[in-house]
């Protein structure tokens, strides 16, 4: 498990579900964060009923695309001249997109989130992770997305600017980094 500096600089925030989403077996989605120079270490917890979520079971850990199809954690950092948006999955597989622009100029981006420990009981999951921040990092967006075994989805998020579930919604980047 990564162990974050004991500094009060680690901020806890909670993501709220989507208005439009469907009931969600999840009851509370909170982000645990840090920021130690070009990294920042997370921990999502969810807490609710989690044999009726699908979560992704284990796969070699690595670069991986499509994670956001299933049960996902994901953070948007905003830059200067753009933004990179990560994907951290339970299995242990992650993915980096930087883009120029909302949806605009998609491509692989340099920066790497190295997955931790993941932990799982019947009413929680947490999931930590440190990511590699862009120079010119300045704001962050948190969401979920959660698959529940019914099928359904429910989108999760610091904030829900529109009427619609999107993540990359300039107005969805609503943190300072610290």
């Amino acid at each position: 498990m990564f162990e974050p500096t004991d500094s009060p600089t680690m901020l806890e925030v909670r993501l709220k579900p989507h208005p439009a989403s469907p009931e969600s077996p999840i009851d509370s989605l909170t982000v645990l964060f840090e920021r130690d120079g070009l990294a920042l270490w997370l921990r999502f917890i969810a807490e609710g009923q989690m044999p009726e979520v699908v979560w992704p079971g284990p796969a070699e850990p690595g670069r991986a695309d499509d994670l956001w199809r299933h049960s996902c954690f994901e953070a948007f950092v905003q830059t200067d001249d753009g933004y990179v948006e990560y994907n951290l999955s339970p299995s242990g597989q992650w993915a980096t997109y930087r883009f120029d622009s909302p949806r605009q100029g998609m491509r692989n981006a340099l920066e790497v989130a190295t997955p931790g420990e993941l932990d799982l009981a019947w009413d929680m999951l947490a999931l930590e992770t440190r990511i590699e921040l862009p120079n010119g990092a300045t704001r962050l967006g948190l969401s979920a997305v959660i698959e529940a075994i019914d099928g359904s989805f429910s989108y999760w998020a610091l904030a829900h600017p529109s009427d619609k579930p999107d993540f990359h919604h300039p107005d969805s980047f609503v943190l300072d980094l610290p």
